[in-house]
């Protein structure tokens, strides 16, 4: 890894590495060369510019949950020879962690409530000369808010009181307040990068028989709200009912990455958006007509089993649901 400190091996222990370093061993600090200038960390909830925001966020959340730890489950990546320099070469990273925290302090969940929390975060970096210098990150905020015993909904309606209202509150994502940053590829075109990418295509194509094809019988499935299933009917209700929300929008592949390493199965790493009308039935209740903009990454692992033909057998995907409530609440008034 030209470019990087040589105590790093290879790219995952990079990324758990600092990881461990920045909120565990509390070297918050070392965001300042850890995570270049300028650098742009874009998640469902808000679009964050330049690490010394960066900084204030990390220190705000270990203020509210002081012992969170942050395991890391698994980074797919592959090289950005586009991004590499004369110095440095460069990487894109899809890393999936599990957080626990105890919510000992007050801060945005409001008063402690003592509470153990669990939940993933499934984070896209884009590295050279040993920094973070472009991010894409989604936290399963639906599981935390849960788990602290809210109602979702209501807890979003009161975030946005507790924010100054409508027009003082902290924006979602959308293309609109996006900011483009230097990191433009779309990945590689490893096989199996390409074919969950595909297979991903054909659900919100509405080709939903595709699950049974694609998926093992037994899948192992892990989605928003902390939920856990397996099989196919699992699969399908959670892609049906997101996709029934937003009958008419548009959906689109923003990366993909495919990989093979030794021990390990087949994987895939897809980041993917969901842009327009709440219009129908489904994962968001009432239809309100309003314009929302999903993030969504995902993260597959394939192997043979059964027939023996690869299939996908472990799923893992994240959205931000609390702020695709911000957006229907901000836009029909349902807010203080």
């Amino acid at each position: 890894m030209r470019g990087f400190d040589p105590k790093w091996r290879d790219v995952p222990d990079y990324i758990i590495g600092i990881t461990k370093e920045i909120w565990e061993d509390r070297k918050i600090g070392s965001l300042r060369g850890l995570y270049a200038d300028g650098l742009i960390v874009r998640s469902p909830a808000s679009v964050v510019v330049d690490n010394s925001n960066v900084i204030a966020a990390t220190m705000a959340t270990l203020a509210e949950f002081p012992d969170r730890e942050l395991l890391g489950e698994d980074v797919i990546w592959c090289d950005d020879p586009a991004g590499a320099t004369d110095t440095s070469d460069a990487y894109l990273s899809s890393h999936r962690l599990i957080c626990t925290a105890t919510h000992t302090k007050p801060g945005v969940y409001g008063l402690p409530s003592g509470r153990r929390v669990a939940y993933r975060i499934l984070a896209d970096c884009a590295i050279r000369d040993g920094a973070v210098y472009d991010e894409w990150l989604v936290r399963d905020q639906s599981a935390i808010v849960q788990q602290l015993g809210f109602d979702v909904v209501d807890w979003t309606r009161d975030l946005i009181a507790r924010e100054g209202g409508a027009d003082a509150c902290v924006q979602p994502m959308t293309p609109a307040n996006d900011i483009a940053g230097p990191y433009d590829r779309t990945g590689n075109d490893d096989p199996w990068g390409q074919r969950y990418a595909q297979t991903l295509r054909a659900i919100m194509a509405a080709e939903l028989d595709v699950i049974p094809r694609q998926y093992d019988r037994a899948c192992a499935l892990h989605y928003p709200c902390g939920a856990d299933g397996r099989g196919w009917r699992h699969a399908d209700e959670f892609w049906m009912g997101l996709r029934a929300a937003f009958p008419s929008a548009e959906f689109k592949i923003e990366h993909v990455i495919g990989r093979e390493d030794r021990m390990m199965p087949p994987r895939a790493a897809v980041r993917w958006s969901l842009h327009g009308k709440h219009a129908g039935w489904g994962r968001f209740g009432t239809p309100t007509g309003t314009e929302v903009y999903i993030m969504g990454i995902s993260h597959a692992e394939f192997g043979p089993f059964g027939s023996g033909d690869p299939t996908i057998r472990r799923e893992y995907t994240l959205i931000d649901e609390t702020a695709i409530w911000k957006q229907i609440l901000l836009q029909t008034g349902s807010h203080p």
